[in-house]
């Protein structure tokens, strides 16, 4: 009788596992980590590393949710839909408070500090000058713009023409300007990404969207932006223009500055700092790192060589050992800052 009974007390563990099994259907199967989450938005791809343990039901939801954030974003601040918020904007009659959502809001804000304190090197107002240089929706000829064509667009150009006001959620332009975000709303975009991904309570990820690296870094808990000019230019005259214009001469960036990298807790501020500190070069850019100890990582052209400068923040937050092992030169203080640290 024991043997009986331990005998089907087994049969009876091995009929309700049998069971449990039958009911576990395809969306509580649990994942490998990581697992990798790919797509195409804002004309360029996105990759969503979790590292999390998870079931396929769970990346189910989180893809969706991701794709949504996306969406949310492009139709809020893309130049290349007609029913996008950000093209209303563009299109409001002159002096007219108009309501924002709270993203585009945001982005304008941090446009708009970010262009008072780097002297007009970012500038959103720029739209008119990409576009006539073929970087922009109109798609224009890849041709070298007339003088007069391009002060008649410089002439559109200053981040003082639009009013934000953070507390009623509106903004207007004061003057004819066309605004482009596409220096900043990828990294705002990034952002969105991660704090859905909190929400969802993924503790380890990585979002990556349309970026590369000629560096391997260590991150943790902060996001990197990078800008360059290596990969969207155009020839003409036997020259090469980059994409990145510089908002106050209207023209492509020519100097040895090839990459900036910023490391920072939001993207759309390493985001928008990486283009003003491209636009202003190596050494003008450093010093605004410097002046706004900013986490920096240059690539620099030195003849058929490269060199890897970094702000004093960016040592100070990845080591020397690390800064040491990869050959990165650190920046040097400014004539100002050697004068305060001896007390010349």
């Amino acid at each position: 009788m024991r043997q009986g009974r331990h005998f089907w007390r087994y049969c009876g563990t091995v009929v309700v596992l049998l069971i449990a099994l039958a009911g576990c259907s395809e969306t509580d199967r649990p994942l490998e980590s990581p697992v990798k989450l790919e797509g195409n938005i804002f004309g360029t791809f996105y990759q969503v590393t979790l590292a999390d343990s998870l079931t396929q039901g769970q990346v189910n939801e989180i893809e969706e949710g991701i794709e949504q954030e996306l969406e949310n974003v492009d139709q809020s601040m893309s130049t290349y839909r007609d029913d996008a918020e950000l093209m209303a904007f563009n299109q409001s009659p002159l002096g007219e408070w108009q309501p924002m959502s709270d993203g585009l809001i945001d982005v304008l804000a941090i446009s708009q500090s970010i262009a008072e304190s780097s002297e007009g090197a970012f500038d959103i107002t720029i739209g008119d000058l990409v576009n006539l240089w073929s970087f922009g929706p109109e798609a224009r000829p890849e041709e070298v713009p007339s003088d007069e064509e391009l002060n008649e667009r410089l002439a559109r150009v200053g981040f003082d023409a639009i009013e934000v006001d953070t507390q009623a959620l509106e903004a207007r332009r004061t003057r004819d300007v066309f605004v482009d975000l596409s220096a900043i709303a990828k990294g705002h975009a990034t952002d969105r990404v991660a704090a859905y991904l909190d929400q969802q309570e993924v503790e380890n990820y990585l979002v990556n969207l349309g970026g590369g690296a000629k560096h391997v870094l260590p991150l943790d808990s902060i996001s990197v932006a990078t800008s360059g000019d290596y990969r969207d230019y155009f020839e003409a005259d036997d020259q090469r223009f980059s994409h990145t214009i510089d908002p106050r001469t209207g023209k492509p960036i020519t100097h040895d500055l090839a990459s900036v990298s910023v490391f920072h807790p939001s993207n759309a501020w390493a985001d928008g700092w990486a283009t003003a500190l491209m636009v202003a070069g190596n050494e003008d850019g450093m010093a605004m790192a410097r002046d706004q100890d900013l986490n920096v990582l240059m690539l620099i052209r030195d003849g058929d060589q490269w060199r890897s400068v970094a702000s004093p923040a960016f040592a100070e937050h990845f080591g020397d050992e690390l800064v040491e092992s990869s050959e990165i030169e650190i920046a040097s203080a400014s004539a100002d800052d050697r004068e305060t640290a001896t007390g010349d």
